[in-house]
C-alpha cells in the first residue's frame, strides 16, 4: 500500500489546534480572503463584461437580425430601393442552413412625423405576419405590438418612448407621417398612425428612428408588386458562429442577392464591446498576481512556523521535494478555502444582480441599457477556479525552493 505521506503531514498540520491558533493564522486567513475578494471580483468581471455583450448582441440583432438578405444596391442603405421578390427557396423555411431558427420579411422607408408643435425624422419598418415581435417582448413598455394579421393594412403603429417623448405623444395618439416619393418634386405620401405600443430598448441609435408598421403600406407607397419585399432578416442560435452561417447563406442563395451580418453592418458597435474581451483579460491577470503574491506571503510565513518540523523531517530523511510537497498541499487547501468563499459570494452576487437588478449604469445613454447586465458560463467558472488554483501553486513553486536553503540542525533549535 503506498502512502502519500506528505498528504498526510499536511492534513495534520491543517486539522492541529495551534496551527489555527498561531502567529500565522490572521496572515494565512488576510491571505484566504484575498483569494476569495480576487475571484468574486473576476467573476464579476466576466459575468458583467460577457453579460453587455450579449444584451447589445441580442438588441442590435433584435432590429435587424443577425444577418440580412437583399438586393446588391441595398447594402449601403437603411432604405429598401430595391425590392426582392418572397418567393424562394429558403423563404419561409430556412432549412437549407444549420443554425437558422427563423427568416422574416421586412422593408424600410423613410419619412418625417409632423405633430402640431414639431417634426422628427424616422425610418419606417414594415413588417408582416411572419414577423418574430419575441425580440421585443423585453422592450415593450406600454400598450401592445400591433396587429398585422388582418386582410387589410391598418394604421397602427409601434414607437419607441424617445420618439414619443420628443413629439409629446402618447398612446392612443395619431400623427401624419409624410414619405417622399422616387422623384422629390412630387408631393409626399401622406398616412395617419395610431400608437398602439410603445418601446424602450435603450438602444437610442435604434430608438431615436426606428417604428413599426404594417409592410403593406411601405409596398403600396412603393408601388412594389404583390409578395415583393425590401429585404430579409436571419436569425441563427449561435451568435459566435456569425461569420461562418454568413458564408454558408451567400452560398446557397441566388447570385443576384447578397448577405451582410450586423457585425459588418455595424462595426464599430462590435469593435467597440471587443474591447471588453481586453479588459476582463487584464482585470484576471492583475487579480491573481495580487492573489499569488498574498499566497506567497502565506506559504513564507508557514514555512518560518514551521522550521522546526523541517529539521525533524530532514533528520528523518526526508527530501527537499517532499517538504516542499507539504508547504505546496496545505497551500493548495487554503486557496480552496479561498476559492469555495469566493464562489459563494460572486455567484450569489451575479445570481442577485441578474433577477434583481439592482446595480444601475449612471449614464445608460453611453451602454445602451440601464441595468447593468449579467451572465456567466458554467465553463467559464470551472475554468476560472482551476486557472487561479493551477497559477497560484505554479507561482508558489519558487518560493518552496527556500526549503532547500534550510540546515536540519539550525532548524531543529530554531525559535
Amino acid at each position: 500500500m503506498n502512502l502519500n505521506y506528505e498528504f498526510f503531514i499536511a492534513k495534520r498540520i491543517i486539522k492541529a489546534k495551534q496551527y489555527k491558533s498561531s502567529v500565522s493564522a490572521t496572515i494565512i486567513k488576510i491571505a484566504i480572503a484575498a483569494i476569495a475578494i480576487g475571484i468574486v471580483m473576476m467573476m464579476v468581471a466576466i459575468a458583467t463584461g460577457m453579460g453587455l455583450q450579449k444584451t447589445i448582441q441580442e438588441k442590435v440583432a433584435a432590429f435587424n437580425g443577425h444577418i440580412q438578405i437583399s438586393n446588391f444596391d441595398n447594402n449601403d442603405s437603411e432604405v429598401s430601393l430595391t425590392p426582392v421578390d418572397s418567393n424562394q427557396e429558403f423563404y419561409p423555411d430556412f432549412t437549407q442552413v444549420s443554425g437558422v431558427n427563423h427568416i422574416q420579411a421586412v422593408a424600410t422607408k423613410a419619412g418625417i412625423i409632423r405633430t402640431e408643435k414639431t417634426f422628427e425624422g424616422v425610418l419606417a419598418k414594415g413588417v408582416g405576419t411572419d414577423y418574430q415581435w419575441t425580440a421585443f417582448e423585453d422592450f415593450l413598455k406600454e400598450g401592445r405590438f400591433p396587429n398585422v394579421s388582418e386582410k387589410r393594412e391598418n394604421r397602427e403603429v409601434l414607437i419607441s418612448a424617445y420618439l414619443a417623448r420628443r413629439l409629446e405623444l402618447k398612446l392612443g395618439d395619431t400623427f401624419k407621417t409624410l414619405f417622399l416619393k422616387e422623384n422629390t418634386s412630387e408631393i409626399p405620401n401622406e398616412r395617419t398612425f395610431e400608437i398602439v405600443g410603445i418601446y424602450d430598448s435603450g438602444f437610442q441609435k435604434f430608438d431615436a428612428n426606428v417604428l413599426l408598421v404594417d409592410i403593406r403600406h411601405i409596398q403600396r407607397m412603393n408601388k412594389w408588386k404583390n409578395g415583393e419585399v425590401g429585404n430579409f432578416e436571419v436569425f441563427i442560435d449561435d451568435f459566435d458562429a456569425i461569420q461562418a452561417k454568413d458564408d454558408e447563406i451567400y452560398n446557397v442563395i441566388p447570385p443576384n442577392l447578397d448577405t451582410q451580418s450586423i457585425i459588418s453592418k455595424f462595426p464599430f458597435i462590435f469593435e467597440w464591446i471587443s474591447l471588453f474581451d481586453v479588459n476582463i483579460f487584464l482585470i484576471i491577470g492583475i487579480i491573481i498576481i495580487v492573489g499569488g503574491i498574498n499566497m506567497i506571503t502565506a506559504l513564507l510565513v508557514l514555512i518560518l512556523d514551521r522550521t522546526p518540523m523541517i529539521g525533524i523531517l530532514k533528520s528523518l530523511g526526508s527530501s527537499n521535494w517532499s517538504i516542499r510537497k507539504v508547504f505546496l498541499y496545505n497551500a493548495a487547501y487554503l486557496i480552496g478555502i479561498g476559492l469555495l468563499w469566493g464562489n459563494i459570494l460572486g455567484i450569489g452576487f451575479i445570481w442577485a444582480q441578474h433577477t434583481f437588478g439592482f446595480l444601475k449604469f449612471p449614464n445608460p445613454e453611453q451602454y445602451h441599457t440601464s441595468i447593468i447586465p449579467t451572465h456567466i458560463e458554467v465553463w467559464q467558472v470551472l475554468a476560472l477556479n482551476v486557472g487561479t488554483l493551477v497559477l497560484c501553486v505554479l507561482m508558489l513553486l519558487i518560493p518552496s525552493y527556500i526549503i532547500t536553503k534550510i540546515s536540519p540542525v539550525k532548524a531543529i533549535k530554531f525559535q
